[in-house]
């Protein structure tokens, strides 16, 4: 394997950060490196906001779940699928923006995505580790007033970013066999695999906290699964001018 391929297969999360700030340098090449993931017809749909500030961190961090991590880390990232930037461009071209299209929601959300995974690829292989942050949508509407968001812009997920103090065990991925399919999709292919795979998994979990978990990957999936998520999403994504049509 070369050394991308190796980066990208050793991905793990990392929450807890030593006290050495990220260097000014590196954090412009991140985010340069961000710049440069794939986007739809090239509109580039979306933002990205450093947030300094240690109240917003602290208010942020308890909107999202008392992460502590989202205060204690280096740097923390929140990337906004963007088009506002999209209705200024056809107003000062003379157009009128036709939004609220479910396919502008999509490409937008999938442009900020990209550039945030270009983000924590680039910030992995200067020696940094990180962890999204999806618990920023818990409160989005709290969120995006702390950070003046636009109409038509929307926070997706936050990243915090720092030089790792720890180095906890990588966590194994569903088997090739049951993502990977060719031509067709046969569901009852994946049962073997998936059983074999839960097994794995609640190995894993029993190691890790010494008897304490010993969940399966399905069980764990499916407990997450039976309550609300965030169903306050569709609301807010309409007063954005997100998904009307």
């Amino acid at each position: 394997m070369n050394d991308t391929i190796k980066l990208l297969q050793s991905h793990k999360s990392i929450r807890k950060y030593t006290d050495k700030p990220i260097e000014e340098e590196k954090l412009l090449e991140i985010i340069k490196s961000a710049q440069c993931a794939s986007t739809s017809s090239f509109i580039q749909a979306y933002s990205i906001i450093s947030v300094e500030n240690k109240e917003n961190r602290k208010r942020i961090s308890e909107l999202a779940g008392n992460q502590a991590y989202i205060v204690e880390c280096p740097v923390f990232l929140i990337f906004c699928a963007d088009l506002s930037r999209l209705e200024r461009a056809c107003e000062s071209s003379g157009f009128e923006f036709d939004g609220g299209y479910t396919e502008s929601f999509v490409v937008a959300t999938v442009d900020a995505a990209l550039v945030a995974q270009n983000a924590m690829i680039a910030a992995e292989a200067l020696g940094l580790g990180g962890v999204y942050i999806g618990g920023i949508r818990n409160n989005p509407d709290k969120i995006a007033d702390i950070l003046k968001l636009p109409k038509n812009c929307y926070p997706l997920v936050g990243m915090c970013l720092g030089y790792p103090a720890e180095s906890p065990d990588k966590k194994e991925r569903l088997p090739l066999e049951v993502v990977f399919k060719k031509d067709e999709y046969i569901p009852s292919q994946e049962e073997e695999k998936l059983s074999e795979y839960d097994e794995r998994i609640k190995l894993y979990y029993n190691a890790r906290t010494s008897g304490q978990r010993q969940d399966t990957w399905s069980g764990q999936v499916a407990e997450k699964l039976q309550s609300n998520r965030r169903p306050h999403m569709k609301k807010f994504l309409e007063d954005r001018g997100f998904i009307l049509k």
